[in-house]
Parts: C-alpha cells; sequence; structure tokens
C-alpha cells in the first residue's frame, strides 16, 4: 500500500448528504476482485447520462476537477452496504482524501487499509472548505498527516483528529498483512534460524 504522509491537491466539493457506497460505485460493476480499473465506473450514475456520455455537470467532469485528489463531501458519506469496492474505486480514479462531517464505520476503516485519508471536521470547518473547493483549478489544499493539518488555498489552517495507530498504518503504508509482515517479522526469523540450526538439512 503507497504511504500517506503529505498530500496537495484540487480538493472537488460534493455537498451532498448520504453518498452511499452504490452511489460511489454501483452494484453492476462489483464483479471483479481487482483493484484497479474501478476508477472509470465512481460515481457512474452521477458522471454519466445512460447513453454513456458524460453529465458535464458533475463536478469530477468539469475540467478543473478531473484530476482532483481531495473529495470534500456532505455528511454521511460511504453509508449502506459495505463493499471494498467503493474505496478502491475512489484510489483508482486518484482520489487519496475525503473530507466530511461523518462516515459510515465500515467505509472509513476500508479507507485507511486502502491507503484513503477520511477525514471527520465539524460542520462549520467543513463548510469552510467546502467554499475553498468551489474554486475550480485553484482550489489546491495540502493535508499533512504527520501534523494533521489542512491547509487551504489562502494559507489558512485547519487542524484534524485521527486514530493514532490508523495514522501510523498511512504514514508508512501499511495495509493488513504489512501490519502482519511487520508485526511477525522478528518471530519469523528468529523460528527460521532457530529450524536452520535444529534441522540444518531442511
Amino acid at each position: 500500500m503507497e504511504k500517506f504522509t503529505t498530500l496537495t491537491g484540487v480538493a472537488a466539493p460534493l455537498p451532498l448528504m448520504n453518498i452511499d457506497t452504490d452511489m460511489i460505485i454501483p452494484k453492476q460493476f462489483l464483479k471483479t476482485i481487482k483493484r484497479t480499473g474501478l476508477g472509470a465506473n465512481l460515481f457512474d450514475e452521477m458522471r454519466f447520462e445512460r447513453d454513456g456520455t458524460e453529465n458535464a455537470d458533475f463536478v469530477l467532469n468539469k475540467p478543473a476537477y478531473r484530476n482532483a485528489e481531495i473529495l470534500v463531501a456532505g455528511d454521511n458519506f460511504g453509508c449502506g452496504s459495505s463493499r471494498e469496492h467503493a474505496p478502491w474505486a475512489l484510489l483508482d480514479f486518484g482520489i487519496r482524501c475525503v473530507i466530511s462531517t461523518s462516515f459510515a464505520d465500515i467505509f472509513y476503516n476500508n479507507c485507511f487499509k486502502n491507503g484513503i485519508l477520511p477525514i471527520v471536521l465539524p460542520q462549520e470547518e467543513v463548510d469552510k472548505l467546502m467554499d475553498d473547493a468551489q474554486r475550480g483549478s485553484n482550489a489546491v489544499m495540502t493535508v499533512d498527516l504527520e501534523s494533521q493539518t489542512i491547509t487551504g488555498p489562502d494559507g489558512g489552517s485547519i487542524s484534524f483528529e485521527v486514530d493514532a495507530f490508523k495514522k501510523h498504518c498511512l504514514l508508512n503504508g501499511l495495509d493488513d498483512i504489512g501490519l502482519t509482515i511487520e508485526n511477525a517479522a522478528g518471530s519469523i526469523d528468529a523460528y527460521e534460524a532457530k529450524v536452520a540450526n535444529e534441522r540444518p538439512w531442511i
């Protein structure tokens, strides 16, 4: 998993409440177990018309936001079914950070396991960032996980809280497998050395 340390990128505003995982990646695209390729169908029903053409009014189809890496969203983001494809789709599109007043628990935890930083802030601070995100290509923010700060286009800074363990995992690029290997490395090495000494013929 890619480490998350400092991210500087365009923030896209998505001021909708209760965006569920089916809106993030509709059920017909869940047939794959690969983590790549899903970005093409991120927010499919909002991004595309029925004939497959782009909906020009949807924020991620606007030229200024096509390469957005941060999403400022409404309350209760990621609710609905517990599909891990939702963070996969966001990440494959290029979104590395989502900011909201609240997230569904399973989606929230799945983000950390896939290298995405979900940030919870009070409504008034999300409103400020939403306003900043309305600036199009000038809506550039910097998210610093180490210092736990978000710096807006005008240089103003907002602090955020994050669980220390989850922060450690993101900073070091540790998913569940990486974390297991990190914790077990000493034990595995010790066991292999013991076996090599006791049974050198193996």
